[in-house]
């Protein structure tokens, strides 16, 4: 199952609550946005994997947004698919320029459109096949392996998605209510201190390895993982 978060920014309720449907069915946890408005406010306190933008919105086109996000060092490198009723190829080419990874017009499959998020997050290195390489670990998502060094490390299967999940964001602060939605599931109705408890093993199996202090506890805010003093 994918830990991969999709954003998917389309004002239609019928269309966004049917792309929403078949993501969960694929196993990608996902956030709603109407608006670019909205899409700005979730991007600010989230971390998604890959963006899919409807170009006709209310109060601002898709495409100008893709071209802000591509123009924001923080948001550069996030993969962008254009849903759009602009079937005409000049339409295309303008969305390709205008930095989207790919462009998909409707009505669509949703079985086509599963796969090309999944190529485009292998194309982005947001797949899980790809392995993920910060400080001194490397963490094999699909074999579900993590080494230190040339060392295996040993975790849990909630340690290791929770270790999957700060290694695919560095450096970004998540609080624990973050947390438990994007590692345990939004339907997933438990205290948020068992992230607490999650984090000490976390650290404990990382600690022989002097990997510990990559999890940091930010005071009043959250855990994030830095490779950084």
């Amino acid at each position: 199952m994918s830990n991969n978060t999709i954003l998917v920014v389309e004002d239609e309720p019928a269309i966004r609550d049917m792309v929403g449907m078949s993501l969960e069915r694929a196993g990608f946890h996902w956030l709603a946005a109407a608006s670019v408005e909205e899409a700005r406010g979730l991007l600010a306190d989230n971390a998604p994997d890959l963006l899919l933008l409807d170009w006709m919105l209310p109060g601002a086109s898709g495409l100008d947004f893709a071209r802000q996000l591509r123009r924001d060092d923080s948001t550069r490198d996030l993969p962008v698919i254009m849903l759009t009723a602009r079937d005409a190829e000049e339409d295309m080419i303008r969305g390709l320029e205008g930095g989207v990874d790919d462009y998909l017009t409707k009505p669509f499959s949703t079985r086509e459109l599963i796969a090309r998020i999944k190529t485009v997050l292998r194309r982005s290195g947001g797949g899980d096949e790809a392995p993920i390489r910060l400080g001194p670990l490397t963490l094999e998502p699909s074999s579900h392996r993590l080494r230190a060094g040339e060392q295996k490390v040993e975790l849990g299967p909630t340690e290791f998605r929770l270790l999957q999940f700060f290694m695919r964001h560095p450096e970004r602060v998540f609080s624990r209510e973050q947390l438990l939605d994007r590692v345990w599931g939004r339907n997933v109705f438990i205290d948020d201190r068992t992230v607490d408890v999650h984090i000490r093993r976390l650290r404990k199996a990382l600690e022989p390895h002097q990997a510990a202090g990559l999890v940091q506890t930010v005071r009043g805010a959250g855990y994030r993982f830095s490779v950084q003093d």
